[in-house]
């Protein structure tokens, strides 16, 4: 037992698994690397893609031959060269068919081989394939000793390490790729262009970049598009990284109803499907106006897909919002990393060239020493049949005194000076070879034989030759293969300009948004139908405000943490009176801890006006609305900057000649100037609004100088009216002056004031909805106690409609007639502080 424990001892590695992991993944990340998915910069594949060429070479299944069952050519592949799953190497052999894909083929499918749609191919048992034409070019002279070959996984058959390829497979097709540390991303470029720069650089190998570029324009997409960009592409060609942008191709057609918008071509590697689907999103979410349709009407004759556009909409501005926000518009990235010498190299445009060249010289010189040394030893062969046919008669004689075959081959070497195999050759030759017109075809075998060899041996000494075989050999295959440039090239990158408000339907809503964040637009018809039900709200919230608006206009709001953000009313989602509505952290960045508090409704920011901030803790502060515009309101952005157990109870809109009215819990009101408030930016802290002493800062509201009164509410739901000539116009910060009758017993708690004229309505809220406008309040002094209209109740919610920011100040004139009129119709005494009204009859 003991012995047993020792040798299980001996077999035991103490190493520290840093050096473990590290060792097995390096093998693991240099395996991945060389040998799946980076491709060889020479022939432009990747292993498994090579493999599968190569079998179908080798099992004779080229493009001249009958289709073959894909399946077979996936068994034959596996079982002898690429020893992974069957569907990575059926999807590798899938891609290479797809024409939307891969600008030349490599392999001719027949059956359903996908589609642009991403629909999957069929299963390999049911397609047949056979190597495409441009395929034979990739594998020609692959027999003639023109590659390195190595053994395969269970060193049973040797395979290519690349193949001769006759052109620049690399930069042709292209290919992506994801290995450990490295990714390759190379689009594909059009054969003639690149054929031709190829061959611009055999003749002049030192030229620059600028000339290579006078042959390939660009990517070439089998996709088709526009590609904008040229300085992507040239750093993209210098350096091998570099982003363009592909654009799809759209036409604008008008018919006598409707506007139509034609995507004839779509940028490469979008799914068709999916672009159609996400434009019908568009239009089913309603985020721009104007589309009406969207169609997928492709068929066998091409790409079409047709958008419906409203007569009167823009065209061309949903055309730029659909760039912006679909795939019909795309950055591609090249990322050109190819495996270069067994190392993975960044190449530009020139380095692609030249590996493809240097394999190309590399594959003629083998190929013609290859061939040399054959026709050198048919030539040897020949001159002995030739020499023999004049001595014919001794070597038939010989041949017959001999005992066997050996016999005969090792007399007339001895006896006439043969070589070995000019004697075999001798002794195999039929009789009817001594004819003399056979005799002559031998004598112009061999000067033809006798030339070609002159020919191969210039081709190895001559570099100048070389290259114009080389040359020829791509001018051939550019003949073969006219392929006319599909992706047009713009130099400069058009900036997609889009004004989202010509999108949008100009048409006049009811908004809603509540403290919990909770806003809506709703239709002037839904709301129309309500009879005056109330807003939609959850139990525990209430609603800030309501208003009439344009869907152009802007909703700004303020919460009671120091926050501010806005929304355009046509993002907010349309909804019904009764719903809820969306919660605006769906449009925008917002915490649960914000609470919204005030809410204004503007055209635009550039106004005269200001926000007036006022604290619980007495701060106040002033900032100008055209300071709250941010290039990017995609969250909520700090107003003011509050002390930790302090919260904002107002955000007030003022102009510039306006007036602030701030009120203590403790029943005093302060009226002043807004012009002795500082004006600052949306993070500063503000100065001290008023003298609390032991109350807080209940309320406050913006007094413009017009017809307006004060109404007071309590935290009972008692109310006032008073005259704002009853309150004078003091200095900042003060205590004030008291605006209710002080109660020993049950001291008044001011909650809210507000500036509102005669006719101005808003809405109460207690365990029933009260509808009420200013007159509906009794006027009373300052001194006086307070009155109750409606029930006392102490939970109650007070709505009116939310501001409107307009671009400078406007006196209410009509307004103030109005308020004169129905003064004019009561007559007012003061009655121990309290209001009598007569009958207005």
């Amino acid at each position: 037992m003991k012995k047993k424990e020792t040798n299980l001892n001996q077999h035991v590695i103490v190493t520290p698994l840093e050096e473990i992991m590290s060792d097995r993944f390096g093998r693991y990340s240099k395996y991945i690397i060389q040998d799946r998915a980076l491709p060889d910069a020479r022939d432009g594949l990747k292993p498994v893609q090579r493999r599968i060429l190569f079998a179908m070479y080798e099992d004779g299944n080229t493009y001249d031959k009958p289709y073959r069952k894909s399946a077979k050519t996936v068994g034959n592949v596996i079982a002898n060269y690429h020893p992974h799953g069957d569907s990575s190497v059926y999807d590798a052999m899938v891609r290479m068919s797809q024409n939307w894909k891969i600008t030349n083929p490599l392999i001719d499918m027949q059956g359903n081989n996908g589609s642009i749609d991403d629909d999957p191919a069929a299963a390999m048992r049911y397609t047949e394939a056979r190597l495409s034409k441009i395929a034979d070019f990739m594998l020609m002279d692959i027999d003639k000793d023109t590659v390195l070959w190595a053994p395969n996984f269970d060193d049973e058959k040797m395979e290519p390490t690349v193949l001769p390829s006759r052109y620049p497979n690399l930069l042709v097709n292209g290919i992506t790729g994801i290995a450990a540390g490295y990714a390759t991303n190379i689009p594909p470029h059009n054969l003639a262009e690149v054929l031709d720069a190829a061959i611009y650089r055999i003749q002049h190998p030192a030229c620059t970049l600028d000339e290579l570029m006078q042959y390939v324009k660009g990517p070439d997409f089998p996709t088709g598009g526009t590609v904008q960009g040229l300085d992507g592409i040239r750093q993209a060609f210098e350096s091998g990284k570099g982003k363009v942008i592909v654009r799809s191709k759209v036409t604008i057609e008008e018919t006598k109803s409707i506007q139509q918008l034609i995507v004839h071509e779509i940028p490469y590697e979008v799914v068709k499907s999916a672009l159609v689907k996400k434009i019908d999103d568009i239009r089913l979410n309603k985020k721009i106006d104007g589309i009406m349709d969207v169609r997928d009407e492709s068929d066998r004759n091409g790409l079409r897909i047709v958008v419906d556009i409203k007569k009167d909409a823009s065209a061309q501005t949903i055309l730029n919002y659909l760039y912006k926000n679909t795939d019909l518009q795309i950055s591609y990235n090249y990322n050109v990393i190819a495996i270069v010498n067994k190392c993975p190299v960044q190449l530009g445009l020139a380095g692609m060239l030249d590996a493809f060249i240097a394999h190309r010289q590399d594959v003629v010189l083998r190929r013609s020493r290859f061939d040399l040394d054959k026709k050198e030893k048919r030539c040897h062969v020949l001159e002995g049949l030739i020499k023999a046919v004049s001595i014919l008669d001794e070597i038939i004689a010989l041949i017959r005194a001999s005992k066997d075959k050996a016999d005969s081959k090792n007399k007339i070497m001895e006896t006439f000076d043969f070589t070995e195999p000019q004697a075999e050759a001798i002794v195999t030759m039929r009789l009817y070879r001594l004819s003399n017109t056979d005799i002559t075809q031998l004598k112009e075998e061999y000067m033809q034989l006798v030339n070609e060899i002159e020919d191969l041996n210039e081709i190895l000494a001559d570099p100048k030759r070389l290259r114009r075989v080389m040359i020829d050999e791509l001018k051939e295959v550019k003949k073969t293969f006219p392929t006319p440039r599909r992706t047009q090239v713009e130099s400069q990158i058009e900036e997609i300009v889009i004004d989202e408000r010509q999108m949008v339907a100009n048409e006049q809503v009811m908004c809603t948004i509540s403290k919990d964040g909770y806003a809506k637009r709703v239709s002037l018809r839904s709301y129309n139908a309500s009879n005056d039900v109330m807003s939609g709200c959850k139990d525990s919230d209430v609603l800030i405000g309501y208003r009439e608006v344009n869907t152009l206009d802007t909703l700004l709001f303020f919460s009671e943490s120091g926050t501010y953000g806005y929304l355009p009313v046509y993002e907010l989602d349309d909804a019904k009176w009764k719903d809820i509505g969306s919660h605006i952290s769906s449009k925008l960045r917002i915490t649960s801890q914000e609470k919204i508090i005030n809410a204004y409704v503007l055209s635009h920011f550039d106004t005269a006006g200001f926000i007036i901030t006022l604290t619980k803790q007495g701060m106040i502060k002033r900032t100008a609305v055209k300071d709250l515009e941010t290039v990017r309101n995609s969250k909520t952005m700090i107003n003011i900057k509050l002390e930790d157990d302090d919260s904002v109870i107002a955000c007030l809109f003022a102009y510039e000649n306006d007036e602030i009215l701030v009120a203590s819990t403790n029943g005093f009101v302060t009226r002043y100037p807004i012009q002795l408030i500082p004006e600052t930016s949306t993070r500063s802290k503000g100065v001290k609004a008023m003298n609390t002493g032991e109350g807080q800062i209940a309320s406050g509201c913006i007094y413009h100088n017009d017809s307006a009164q004060l109404l007071v509410i309590s935290d009972q739901c008692a109310m006032k009216r008073i005259k704002m000539s009853d309150i004078p116009v003091l200095g900042r910060p003060t205590k004030g002056v008291r605006i209710c009758k002080r109660m020993k017993s049950k001291p008044y708690v001011i909650a809210q004031i507000r500036c509102l004229h005669l006719n101005d309505s808003f809405t109460f809220v207690t365990d029933e909805t009260h509808f009420m406008t200013m007159k509906d309040i009794p006027l009373m002094s300052c001194d006086s106690t307070f009155s109750n209209p409606i029930p006392h109740a102490e939970n109650f919610f007070f709505y009116e409609p939310f501001g409107r920011i307009e671009y400078e100040p406007v006196l209410k004139e009509e307004t103030e007639q109005n308020d004169a009129v129905i003064e004019d119709l009561f007559e007012e005494d003061y009655i121990d502080g309290q209001m009598s009204l007569f009958d207005d009859k």
